[in-house]
C-alpha cells in the first residue's frame, strides 16, 4: 500500500473514513497523497465489513484545496508529469465514481479545485454553512479533463457548470444547495454527527439494493448505447434472490430490524 502521513484511513464499525491530512496548506493534494488515497479505498473496497465510505479534510477550515501548487515545478513541469499527476487524480474521481460502496463528502470549509471534482465523484455531499467553492482553473491556464466536467454538468447541469469555469468565482453554501451540488447544509457542531449518522443508516440497509442503485443511477448519466443494460438487469435479478431479499421480508412481518449480509 502507498504510505503517506497526508492521508489518513479509519474503520469505524461498518463506514470507513478516508481523510486529507495537509491542514497547513488547505488540504492541498500531491501525488503521494493521490497514490496512497486509491490504496485506502482500495482497502475499503476489499473489506466487506464496510458498507459506506466517508471522505473529508483535516484541519476543519477545508475539504480539499486542489493541488499542491508549490509542486507544480515538480509535479507537474512537462507533458510527461502532467499526464502522470491527471492519471493518478482520475484514477481516484473515477474509482470514487464507479466504487461499489455509497460514498459521502463531509466538507467543512474551502472545496477548491480539484475539491470539488472529488466532492462530485462522490454520491452524496454534505457541506457547513461556512462552505465556500470555486473552480480557479481559468485563473491557473489549467486544463480540465472531459470526465471531470461531465460528472459536474451531471450534478448542477451544464449552464451553471460553465457559469464557475468560466468565471472562477466563489460560491457559497446556500448556492450550492440551491443548483443541487450538496445535499444538504448543516451546522458545523452537527456535520460529523449528520454525516455518520446518515452513513449508518445506509449502511444498515440491504448492501445489494444499494448497491444495485448506484450501479443503475450512473448508468442514467451515460449515453444509451454505452448503458450495460444487462448488468441492470442481473443486479436487480440478485437482490430478489438473495439471502437478505427473505431476510427484509421475514424482519417486516416480525416487526423488527433486518439483520442484512449483503448476500
Amino acid at each position: 500500500m502507498a504510505q503517506s502521513d497526508k492521508m489518513l484511513a479509519e474503520k469505524r464499525g461498518r463506514i470507513g473514513i478516508m481523510t486529507f491530512n495537509n491542514p497547513e496548506k488547505l488540504n492541498a493534494v500531491s501525488f503521494e497523497m493521490w497514490e496512497a488515497g486509491w490504496a485506502i479505498l482500495e482497502d475499503f473496497r476489499q473489506d466487506e465489513a464496510i458498507r459506506v465510505v466517508v471522505i473529508t479534510g483535516a484541519g476543519g477550515r477545508s475539504f480539499v484545496s486542489g493541488a499542491d501548487i508549490s509542486k507544480f515545478a515538480d509535479e507537474r513541469a512537462t507533458r510527461e508529469a502532467v499526464a502522470k499527476y491527471n492519471a493518478a487524480v482520475e484514477q481516484i474521481y473515477a474509482g470514487i465514481h464507479a466504487f461499489p460502496k455509497p460514498t459521502i463528502a463531509m466538507i467543512r470549509g474551502y472545496c477548491v479545485g480539484g475539491g470539488i471534482g472529488l466532492a462530485a465523484s462522490c454520491d452524496m455531499r454534505f457541506c457547513n454553512t461556512g462552505a465556500r467553492f470555486s473552480l480557479p482553473a481559468a485563473k491557473l491556464g489549467l486544463g480540465y479533463g472531459f470526465n471531470g466536467v461531465k460528472r459536474l454538468a451531471d450534478i448542477v447541469g451544464p449552464a451553471f457548470t460553465k457559469d464557475i469555469f468560466f468565471t472562477a468565482r466563489q460560491f457559497d453554501a446556500e448556492e450550492a444547495l440551491r443548483v443541487g451540488y450538496v445535499n444538504r447544509i448543516v451546522a458545523d457542531e452537527e456535520l460529523e454527527s449528520v454525516v455518520m449518522g446518515t452513513a449508518e443508516t445506509i449502511a444498515g440497509n440491504a448492501p445489494l439494493t444499494v448497491g444495485s442503485v448506484k450501479f443503475i443511477v450512473n448508468q442514467t448519466t451515460r449515453d444509451a448505447g454505452e448503458r450495460d443494460m444487462e448488468k441492470c438487469k442481473a443486479l436487480v435479478q440478485g437482490c430478489f434472490e438473495s439471502q437478505d431479499y427473505i431476510e427484509g421480508r421475514q424482519a417486516f412481518m416480525a416487526k423488527r430490524k433486518p439483520a442484512f449480509q449483503g448476500r
